[in-house]
């Protein structure tokens, strides 16, 4: 009988000993998603790692930070990957997150970065996408799109979606104090405001609307993996609104070594070499890109609000966009 205790004890104990460490990250639906990048860089980190990573997708960034939220110092994440440049001052007044020391200096974002809390991963600008054999005469501006009735328009709710935030954000840079207005005459043209992204193109695709609010590289997924050339991005004059992805470190991980080791290779051509042709945006460091790309409209204003502007201001204009869209 004593043998037999003992025999258990050692191999719990020879388990315990072998057992890999677990790296769980939170991010987004798409991100996880098969088609996304997240498999191939779990596969690629876990090779330098000797460690197992979990990866949780959890629909959109806003969807994350309200479920990390909840969960506060109890949840099982050790990073969150899928907060963009809109969100971060809401999430670091949370204090669920630690700086993360990195080495940003490889970074080419089209802005400095000095956040110490969030480093980034991607970058891409918001736009809208049409059928170029089904929308001949594309608007080529902001004003133009909200203006036009004819125009048929899908776009995501800001409450639920990063997206949709993006949008609201970009109103609002271009028209100010009167975007109340703005959101009125959308609103009579509008097909339909979705939960999220892939409702939304999903709808498009369909036929649905000629115009999705989508991002300016969204064309490089139809001619790279369809070989089709007919979604375009209509560039707008007013400039368009840049969006930038980020990860941060769950204070309470149980396993920071592992989470700033996987931030560090999250800036290498490893990581990187994903981004562009899984998640459809730009990478953050100096690696290549597909020839597609040249293709896509360039962008010569980026937009942006900084993050305490929007967590200051963020429900004041959503109750803006539900009044008047509504």
């Amino acid at each position: 009988m004593f043998k037999h205790i003992l025999l258990i004890l050692l191999l719990f104990i020879s388990h315990t000993l072998t057992a890999k460490p677990v790296l769980t990250i939170y991010t987004t639906s798409s991100f996880a998603a098969d088609w996304g990048p997240g498999p191939a860089i779990k596969k690629s980190f876990e090779q330098q790692c000797q460690c197992n990573v979990n990866i949780l997708g959890i629909e959109d960034g806003a969807t994350l930070l309200n479920r990390l939220r909840i969960e506060g110092t109890r949840t099982k994440a050790d990073i969150i990957l899928g907060l963009d440049n809109n969100l971060l001052a809401t999430a670091q007044k949370t204090n669920l997150f630690r700086e993360h020391h990195s080495d940003l200096s490889a970074l080419t974002l089209p802005k400095k970065w000095e956040n110490p809390y969030f480093v980034p991963y991607d970058y891409g600008y918001f736009s809208f996408i049409y059928n170029k054999e089904n929308l001949t005469s594309p608007p080529t501006s902001m004003k133009d799109m909200v203006e036009n009735q004819k125009l048929k328009i899908i776009y995501q709710d800001p409450r639920t979606s990063s997206v949709g935030l993006g949008l609201l954000l970009w109103i609002e840079k271009i028209y100010g104090t009167q975007s109340s207005l703005a959101w009125q005459t959308l609103a009579k043209h509008t097909v339909t405001v979705t939960k999220g992204w892939s409702e939304a193109y999903g709808l498009f695709l369909k036929g649905e609307a000629d115009l999705v609010l989508s991002y300016t590289t969204s064309p490089a997924y139809h001619l790279i993996d369809e070989k089709d050339d007919r979604y375009q991005a209509a560039k707008f004059n007013e400039g368009h609104y840049l969006q930038i992805e980020t990860a941060g470190i769950v204070k309470s991980s149980q396993q920071p070594k592992l989470a700033d080791q996987f931030i560090r290779f999250m800036l290498t051509p490893e990581f990187q070499r994903h981004i562009a042709t899984k998640n459809w945006m730009y990478p953050v460091i100096d690696v290549s890109l597909p020839i597609q790309f040249n293709q896509l409209i360039r962008v010569d204003t980026p937009l942006e609000f900084s993050s305490e502007k929007i967590a200051q201001q963020r429900r004041n204009w959503i109750k803006v966009w539900q009044n008047a869209a509504h």
